[in-house]
Parts: structure tokens; C-alpha cells; sequence
């Protein structure tokens, strides 16, 4: 029988980390428990009113953030905050999948493509890996907001 999974990020800044990988990857921010989101409504913000009513201090009330596939196909996402800085390279990382059955310059064009789109969110470039058939269909080496290598292939 095969498992979900849930994949967790430790961060300094819970929800703003969640908000960059939200934007990134089309996840959404699940509500409170028990709490019914109007349409439009902010669900972080929905969450710091509910643990406000439940007696969280607001120094705690960002120590942890998710989100979630809308489609319930991905794994969901969480973001723990932790006092230490990364100071290595991650041993796993996220490959997001940009161009789908593309290949060639239309590949490379597409990754071009959602590579700005995520730097304009906060992701930083670090490098572009040409094709080299059969091996390699190219990709992109991005950081996320705080350091977490991931590519683009």
C-alpha cells in the first residue's frame, strides 16, 4: 500500500516562505479547523484570528505555515519555523516540473520563462544546465526566499 507524504521545510519566516511556494507552485493556504473561508477571504489571516481566539501568543502565531495542492494531488507542504540558519547544501530538493514534454530551445525557453516569474517572487537564479542528450534534458538551479535549492526541469 503506498503512503502520502507530506514534505517540510524548516524556516525563519513560516508564511512568508509558504506564500512564495503557494504562488510558485498554484497551492493554496488551507483554512482554520472548523472555520468556513467566505470566497476571497485570506486564510492566513483566518488563521492568526483563530489562533488569536485559542490563546496563542503573538510571538508563536507564525511558527508554522502549510499549503496545499487545490487538486489534492501534490503533497501538501509545511513550513516550521526554526532559530538556525541552512548552512549546507539541501540533501533533497523540490524538482519543479515547468516544461512538460518539451524539449530543445522550446524547453529551455519555458524554464527562461518560469524562472523569471520566480525570481520575480523572491526565488534567486543560480545557474542553467544546457541539454545534454541523452542524459539531460536541461533545467534550471533556482534558491527559494531562504536558500532552499530546488530546479526547474
Amino acid at each position: 500500500m503506498s503512503r502520502h507524504i507530506q514534505i517540510t521545510f524548516d524556516a525563519h519566516d513560516p508564511a512568508a516562505l509558504s506564500t512564495f511556494w503557494r504562488d510558485a507552485l498554484g497551492y493554496i493556504h488551507p483554512g482554520p479547523p472548523g472555520v468556513e473561508l467566505p470566497e476571497g477571504a485570506d486564510p492566513l489571516a483566518a488563521w492568526d484570528d483563530f489562533l488569536a481566539r485559542i490563546g496563542v501568543p503573538e510571538d508563536q502565531r507564525n511558527s508554522k505555515s502549510a499549503v496545499e495542492d487545490p487538486d489534492g494531488d501534490g503533497p501538501r507542504l509545511f513550513f516550521q519555523q526554526v532559530p538556525e540558519d541552512k548552512v549546507a547544501k539541501n540533501r533533497v530538493h523540490l524538482d519543479v516540473r515547468a516544461a512538460p514534454g518539451l524539449d530543445g530551445e522550446e524547453r529551455m525557453a519555458a524554464l527562461e520563462s518560469e524562472c523569471a516569474r520566480l525570481v520575480a517572487l523572491g526565488a534567486t537564479r543560480v545557474r542553467r544546465d544546457e541539454p545534454a542528450p541523452p542524459l539531460s534534458r536541461g533545467l534550471i538551479v533556482m534558491t527559494d526566499p531562504e536558500g532552499n535549492e530546488f530546479c526547474l526541469d
